[in-house]
């Protein structure tokens, strides 16, 4: 069964519920003296702002984050004395609002101290401990002895489980290793595992072979693990797992910190990533496409959308009800990709959402392709005059013959209609506890939205501080 993340206790509710209210009241303190004292006080006002929440940072983060609080909180207390003597206030107002000062910071590193954030610090402090020759402290065996097995591609990601010893990780935390051989029927390979016990099934791994994997664990009802051992590893990214700690990722099996994400499929194969139609559909099915993608693609483009190119027969509806007979790219992907902002572009906010992420677009001439080629390298492809973009929990492409489509980067063909659905939180998935268990898209957001305040009144609310 999976770990729950334990709710915060009456002390820490209490301490973060006490760094909010010390802070509240130092600058109400303050506040009384604006009237006459305007300048003064709103200098010293912003000096016990940015004091006390920079102090916080320092005292719940490491590393450069901690140097920059402490750098922070100094110059805060400049301004803050600074205009507290202008504002000549009486000496008890000064005491009182420095004793409120230090007991804000002090319940705040009480109240933070098992936030995610302070967990990802103390956890790159033990690497770093590790890494100076003391060893660091693995998550551990599971307390029950459940029978876990890991499937490896040694051929995967240049050879990532043979170069990280993958097999030799595994038997050392208890984890039957299953290496797959030249011929064998991945599925059928994860389906045998599933008969003879298994209760958590991971894959190291590209994409492909993690959707295959995955949707085994989903139809058995048990955890899958995600080992970034391919070559690129998107899943991992969206998961929030670091993709280049490919033996920290085991630690899920004891860890089991577990989330619910969708699962998507095309007339039954599962994708976790997307599947693309049209132009980059036709360019991976050529065999030269994995060793030399940028010279493959720039053969095949001018027959694709050169004056002599026939229109790609993708017939489907768009998001007003349209009907289209033709489309140069339509990417559908397992929950909407962010493909705008800078902030974590091409990747997704949210894995469990139960929608189907769906781009069509058209273009008309190798002027039009050039222009969203820049647009795209811009961050600004709706711009695009022939850019579709919108979600639905279905979709269904047709056509006169067989559709190339590239499944989670591999070349595949299907039997039209080609029907496109997202399972929603159909999988269960395992992450370690170090996992920052948000894709870039969504720390990006976090940049805007979340802060240490929104954390101390999270845990003085009650909200788990792990969750």
């Amino acid at each position: 069964m999976a770990k729950s993340a334990k709710a915060p206790a009456a002390s820490e509710r209490a301490s973060a519920a006490l760094a909010l209210f010390s802070l509240a009241a130092a600058l109400l303190a303050l506040g009384i003296n604006l009237a006459l004292r305007i300048g003064a006080v709103l200098l010293a006002l912003i000096g016990l702002f940015g004091c006390v929440t920079a102090s916080w940072y320092a005292v719940s983060r490491r590393g450069l984050v901690r140097l920059l609080g402490a750098v922070g909180a100094l110059i805060g207390l400049a301004a803050l004395i600074t205009g507290l003597v202008l504002t000549v206030i009486s000496i008890w107002i000064v005491v009182a609002v420095a004793a409120l000062a230090l007991i804000s910071v002090l319940s705040a590193r009480y109240a933070l101290q098992r936030t995610p954030k302070a967990l990802r610090s103390r956890d790159r402090s033990v690497r770093d401990h590790g890494a100076r020759g003391i060893s660091p402290v693995h998550g551990g065996r599971p307390s029950r002895q459940a029978k876990q097995v890991l499937i490896m591609n040694l051929k995967s990601g240049g050879g990532k489980a043979e170069r990280f010893h993958l097999a030799r990780e595994c038997a050392e935390r208890g984890i039957e290793p299953v290496i797959l051989q030249p011929g064998d029927d991945l599925a059928t390979l994860a389906e045998r595992a599933v008969a003879r016990g298994a209760e958590a099934i991971g894959m190291a791994g590209g994409d492909g072979s993690q959707a295959i994997v995955a949707a085994v664990a989903a139809k058995a009802g048990i955890p899958h693990v995600c080992v970034p051992a391919g070559t690129r590893n998107h899943f991992a990214l969206d998961l929030g797992l670091d993709r280049a700690d490919v033996v920290g990722a085991l630690d899920a099996f004891a860890d089991q910190i577990e989330q619910r994400v969708d699962l998507a499929a095309v007339n039954g194969h599962p994708f976790v990533n997307n599947c693309s139609l049209g132009l980059y559909a036709r360019v991976v099915q050529s065999p030269q496409y994995r060793d030399a993608k940028l010279r493959t693609a720039a053969d095949a483009l001018p027959d694709l959308i050169g004056p002599a190119a026939e229109p790609l027969d993708l017939r489907f509806t768009g998001p007003a009800g349209d009907g289209f007979t033709t489309a140069h790219l339509i990417l559908v992907s397992n929950d909407p990709y962010q493909l705008a902002h800078p902030g974590g572009r091409g990747t997704r906010e949210r894995l469990d959402l139960g929608l189907l992420g769906i781009v069509a677009v058209q273009v008309a001439d190798a002027a039009e392709a050039r222009r969203f080629m820049r647009l795209e390298m811009a961050g600004q492809v709706q711009r695009f005059g022939g850019w579709q973009e919108w979600t639905g929990p279905m979709f269904a492409v047709d056509s006169g013959g067989p559709v190339e489509v590239g499944v989670d980067g591999e070349a595949m063909v299907f039997e039209p209609p080609l029907l496109f659905e997202s399972h929603p939180g159909a999988l269960r998935v395992w992450l370690p506890r170090r996992a920052v268990r948000a894709s870039p898209a969504a720390r990006a957001v976090w940049l805007l939205t979340r802060s240490t305040a929104a954390d101390l009144a999270s845990v003085a609310a009650g909200a788990s501080p792990a969750g």
